[in-house]
């Protein structure tokens, strides 16, 4: 037996067991490589076992998979509570809507009830005295029109009704309100506040209505006007009495040559003629002016020996668009008193 030379790494020939002979002698048994280098400080699997996948990272594809499922899960429930809770907010807020609805006062139907009982209870005349108590008890309880049948009036005198509106409604609650009437009485302007009940689709008028005064005239406040141009005044006061007369007749051809670019006016048609200007005032400015104009009106009217006239206040805005030429963008009812000129 002899030795190789010392290769430096620790392993000399004389470490390993006898070479085989090549007559079939045992060879070394299969896990010896694996041993005598593991017993040397190399790692090695043994021998029977099987590769376990990268250090175990497939145990992470289940916890992975478990994740994504219950994040899956949670913006499911999230958007589904989300769309079922807005479905619920809208039902709600539909019924609430519905229930509002139905909780208002009609106050339209009100209205126009507190007006039809208006035009009974303030016409009265001891010849149509029966009538006028069977057409009340449309409109009041049983209890009331047997007890009440006139709502307080004693038999005597006369009440005639020249005309009525509603001036006004306040709503007390979703069933009870109280509805006020403008009516012109015996030439007389009053109101009337009428108290009305409302259930079911039904309205009672449930006791006598309250006489109530008109509205107080009062004087409108003055503010200082401005002045008047002498120079434009002269100029309009040529050129209004042929613009009134078209307007009067309501003559389309004959008003185009008043009106400014894109404008179109209508006119009476016929219904007034024109008579004479009253008064005009024409305030300075620029080439746009707000003028007030106070006309005469005739009325027409076959076999008449007098005839009727009328005066009017018109608010106009007119526009030069040349040198003293003047023409109308507007005309329509004046908001102040037009003193005259």
């Amino acid at each position: 037996m002899f030795r190789l030379p010392n290769t430096g790494n620790g392993l000399n020939l004389s470490d390993y067991p006898p070479v085989a002979a090549l007559n079939g002698s045992a060879s070394p048994r299969p896990g010896w490589v694996e041993n005598e280098i593991g017993s040397r400080g190399h790692a090695a699997p043994s021998a029977g076992r099987s590769w376990n996948g990268a250090g175990g990272r497939w145990r992470l594809w289940p916890l992975r998979l478990l994740l994504w499922a219950t994040l899956l899960i949670i913006a499911f429930r999230g958007v589904t509570a989300i769309v079922f809770n807005q479905s619920a907010a809208l039902r709600a807020d539909s019924a609430t809507a519905a229930g509002a609805t139905a909780a208002q006062f009609p106050v339209t139907l009100g209205e126009a009830y507190a007006m039809a009982f208006g035009q009974v209870y303030l016409n009265f005349s001891p010849a149509t005295q029966a009538q006028r108590e069977q057409q009340l008890a449309a409109f009041v309880p049983a209890s009331v029109a047997a007890a009440n049948p006139d709502l307080g009036w004693n038999g005597a005198g006369q009440l005639s009704l020249q005309s009525e509106q509603v001036a006004g409604i306040a709503v007390t609650d979703p069933t009870r309100a109280v509805v006020t009437l403008l009516a012109t009485v015996n030439g007389q302007l009053m109101e009337l506040g009428v108290p009305v009940v409302a259930a079911g689709g039904g309205m009672v008028i449930p006791g006598e209505p309250a006489w109530l005064p008109a509205p107080q005239r009062i004087t409108p406040p003055t503010a200082a006007g401005p002045g008047s141009d002498p120079v434009a005044q002269g100029q309009l006061m040529t050129e209004l009495p042929a613009f009134f007369q078209a307007y009067a007749a309501g003559d389309s051809a004959a008003l185009s040559r008043f009106e400014a670019r894109g404008v179109s006016l209508t006119g009476l048609g016929g219904t007034l003629t024109f008579g004479s200007i009253a008064s005009l005032h024409v305030p300075p400015g620029g080439t746009t002016r707000q003028i007030t104009v106070t006309v005469i009106w005739q009325i027409p009217a076959a076999a008449q020996v007098t005839i009727t006239k009328l005066a009017a206040a018109y608010a106009v805005s007119v526009t030069e668009l040349q040198s003293g030429k003047w023409y109308v963008n507007e005309i329509s009812a004046v908001t102040e008193a037009v003193e005259a000129k």
